[in-house]
């Protein structure tokens, strides 16, 4: 008797269900917009196979009727969508289901809800992300479902504003006080005019009439802007520590050199664009020959950058600034005339627009925080690549003798070459060293920035007020200055433009190195008496 009960019971649902059709495909044989998505929100509540495949048919234009019927085609074959059975025989009549505009935006938020259901994890992500903008009160019930049954934090967090959006054109002023007390979880800048627009007044009247969504929704903005006001000072250090590396990166050099020789080398930032023509001559050279290894093609400029920026540090130091030691003004317009030669062969050699140097995979994407705030990978391999070197180069100046007659001969150059140390070779060597770091900056550089002949120009300044700032010769200095400009210049940025940033930053300095010369770390000065 039971089971007879059971069995009645489950024909009465199959027959109310199938009931339903015949409405389904009369609505959207509809020409009235609204009996469409009528519909298509039919059949996201049912969720099955076939209203999955019904809804993607009609996505995909090929969803047909005869007038009672909906159907798609498999080779000769007419297939109901509703029910899954081949029509036998095949309908006579093929019309297309057509829709405007308006049922497409409706339809592409029911096909986005039901890939919340979907295996593959990226799926629903995307579909969660998506109805975050589109999500309708009649796929409250389906988002309930999905949210009862995922896991993953990046989905359920996508979710989660979905569901509030989805709550917030409910009737009931209980759920959409609940749909505002959940926006005030999430740290999306996005969610802020949901918020508002809650809060907003219509003439005397507020939008939201309930009192209490309203105070839900005061809470909720309050601490979601106090949320999203700490993540964009993260992202700021964040922008600011990148910006800081390629400074360092371009100062570490100029530090060495200037330190060691007192040579202004305006021709510092063309070393930068040698290390990033270097980059992307091993890009060509990879993907012409090595496509398979393509992705290492920076790995490969590294040692390729170094050696290349160096031998033209070499040549500039024996050929040109030898022989004007002691002489600041002819060497500092030596040098400029030397930036604009090594401009010119780089025009020559690689034409004047800029090239193209794509980011290897493993440093495509990035990591997104809350808020929105995301860190691309590119950055933090150039965050922690400047750090390297600075290892590798303090590793040298402290551990090494080449390192012990730098420091000497910075200290007191007359003193060092009376005890044998050979300054001359110093001073090439110093050079050189520099030279290799500045085209180590070009590589980062390149992952970030467009590579042309003038790229260089942009960072020579930059350079110089980094190593004045921090002390001459003063690695330490070199750091926290660096660091220093990069994020006060970023969070400068967000509140006064650009331009106004680099005036105030450069003013600073000025003032700053009128009170305190020798910058933030002293040191013994190069002709110090015995």
């Amino acid at each position: 008797m039971k089971n007879w009960l059971i069995l009645c019971v489950a024909l009465l649902f199959a027959t109310l269900a199938h009931a339903a059709d015949p409405d389904i495909a009369q609505q959207l044989n509809s020409d009235d917009s609204d009996e469409k998505i009528a519909a298509i929100q039919a059949l996201v509540k049912r969720g099955d196979d076939n209203a999955r495949l019904t809804l993607r048919a009609l996505a995909e234009e090929a969803l047909y009727t005869d007038g009672t019927r909906l159907f798609r085609l498999d080779g000769e074959k007419a297939i109901d969508t509703l029910t899954g059975a081949a029509l036998e025989p095949a309908p006579e009549t093929t019309d297309t289901i057509t829709i405007n505009n308006r049922v497409r935006r409706e339809l592409d938020a029911a096909v986005a809800s039901l890939r919340l259901f979907a295996p593959e994890r990226d799926k629903r992500l995307a579909a969660a992300r998506e109805l975050r903008e589109t999500a309708s009160l009649a796929m409250l019930p389906l988002l309930d479902k999905a949210l009862a049954a995922e896991k993953d934090p990046a989905v359920r967090a996508a979710l989660t504003l979905a569901h509030a959006r989805a709550g917030l054109q409910s009737e009931d002023a209980a759920v959409r006080r609940e749909a505002a007390t959940e926006l005030g979880a999430s740290a999306d800048a996005n969610v802020k005019p949901l918020l508002a627009a809650l809060l907003a007044k219509k003439g005397d009247a507020f939008a939201e009439a309930d009192a209490s969504v309203r105070e839900a929704a005061a809470a909720s903005l309050a601490t979601l802007e106090s949320r999203v006001a700490r993540a964009e000072a993260v992202g700021r250090v964040f922008s600011g520590i990148s910006l800081g590396s390629i400074l360092l990166l371009a100062a570490l050099g100029l530090a060495i050199t200037y330190g060691v020789m007192g040579v202004i080398n305006m021709a510092h930032g063309e070393l930068l664009m040698i290390g990033a023509y270097s980059t992307y001559a091993m890009q060509t050279v990879f993907r012409r020959y090595l496509p398979e290894f393509v992705d290492y093609y920076v790995i490969a400029a590294i040692p390729v950058a170094f050696f290349a920026a160096a031998l033209v540090g070499v040549a500039m130091e024996r050929l040109v600034i030898r022989h004007l030691y002691g002489r600041a003004l002819e060497t500092l317009l030596a040098t400029w005339g030397l930036s604009l030669v090594l401009i010119q062969a780089s025009r020559v050699i690689f034409g004047s627009q800029n090239v193209e140097v794509a980011n290897p995979a493993w440093m495509s994407g990035g990591i997104e925080l809350w808020g929105g705030v995301q860190l691309p990978l590119n950055r933090i391999y150039i965050i922690a690549f400047a750090a390297f070197v600075l290892v590798l180069v303090w590793l040298m100046m402290q551990k090494t003798r080449l390192g012990m007659f730098v420091r000497a001969v910075t200290q007191n150059r007359s003193m060092a070459g009376c005890v044998g140390v050979p300054t001359g070779r110093i001073d090439t060597l110093a050079f050189a060293i520099g030279a290799g770091i500045a085209g180590l900056g070009g590589v980062a550089l390149s992952q970030i920035a467009n590579v042309g002949p003038d790229m260089g120009q942009g960072y020579i300044v930059d350079s110089f007020m980094v190593v004045v700032l921090g002390g001459v010769g003063q690695l330490a200095g070199a750091v926290w200055a660096a660091l220093g400009l990069g994020i006060v210049s970023k969070f400068l940025e967000g509140w006064t433009g650009a331009v106004i940033a680099k005036i105030l930053v450069l003013v600073f300095i000025i003032v700053f190195i009128q009170k305190r010369p020798q910058g933030l770390f002293a040191i013994k000065g190069r002709f110090v008496e015995s």
